[in-house]
């Protein structure tokens, strides 16, 4: 890690009310309001299994409910900004009424969405496109002082895994990284956590490489956040699929951990939990 660079261990919400504290790892449990995300599309999408699943995510131990409507598994269908507000309103406000303390992340890359979601008790805005698919996301974030986390993709949910190409991976995210920080923090946007993107635009060796890497993102300053529930960079080395694949996350979770992530967004949040545990136990023992 850069001794240059102090991270940022805590994140201001709801204009400064409180603190989400990350000096120890958190979990972000997945809840998926679409109806063709890669692993569990189309079974929380109705208002009463939304709430179930909420409910279950909590209990299991996520600090943060991660809400999407709007699919980005490579070659999902596009869908139109009303639709994906259609499918996230009344999630949004049923959750908000049966579960008032819960930290709410909005995954969306749409500005207009992201105003409407805080408006209705959003908390957080992750934008797997750090602003790159909506011109007017990085000034919407400033206006709303909301926390932000910007992910690396290469391309769009269509066409991002079509071939493609790094000369160094890690170099090219870090850069990448630079570059959006440097710009959010001149519109007055401090509340920054960066997640490198695993899995989009990416093949599952750059996956990889992109994981020992994953520690040089630190000399950015700013919490890491790590998305690899049950995806391909999982299943495909062990010769599986999505469903068999919760013990590779598991692994891959720990190896996470190891390199100082500090979040880990996940579709099985007790599973992530004792990751958590169980390494900063061996840490305060060592």
């Amino acid at each position: 890690m850069n001794k240059n660079k102090k991270l940022n261990t805590s994140i201001t919400l709801d204009g400064g009310a409180k603190l989400l504290d990350l000096s120890t790892p958190l979990v972000m449990g997945i809840l998926n309001l679409t109806d063709d995300s890669f692993f569990d599309g189309g079974k929380h999408n109705s208002e009463k299994n939304a709430l179930k699943q909420t409910e279950k995510l909590l209990e299991e131990g996520a600090s943060i409910i991660d809400i999407g409507a709007y699919s980005s598994r490579p070659n999902a269908r596009h869908i139109s900004q009303d639709e994906e507000w259609q499918r996230l309103e009344k999630n949004l406000k049923n959750i908000n009424n049966e579960f008032p303390s819960a930290i709410l992340s909005i995954d969306t890359f749409r500005s207009e969405i992201a105003k409407r979601s805080f408006d209705a008790g959003g908390n957080i805005i992750n934008d797997i496109s750090a602003g790159e698919l909506d011109s007017n996301m990085f000034d919407t974030i400033a206006q709303l002082q909301v926390p932000y986390i910007i992910m690396h993709m290469k391309g769009t949910p269509q066409n991002m895994q079509n071939n493609p190409q790094y000369d160094a991976i890690e170099k090219e995210v870090k850069n990448y990284f630079k570059e959006k920080i440097t710009l959010l923090k001149q519109k007055g946007v401090t509340d920054i956590i960066i997640d490198p993107g695993f899995g989009f635009g990416k093949t599952v060796e750059h996956n990889y490489q992109l994981l020992n890497r994953l520690g040089e993102l630190h000399s950015l300053g700013l919490p890491i956040l790590a998305g690899v529930s049950r995806k391909s960079m999982v299943y495909k080395p062990l010769e599986t699929d999505a469903e068999h694949a919760l013990n590779g996350t598991t692994v891959i979770h720990t190896i996470c951990l190891e390199k100082g992530v500090s979040i880990l967004r996940t579709h099985d949040p007790k599973e992530a939990m004792e990751c958590v545990k169980l390494t900063n136990f061996a840490k305060t023992n060592m």
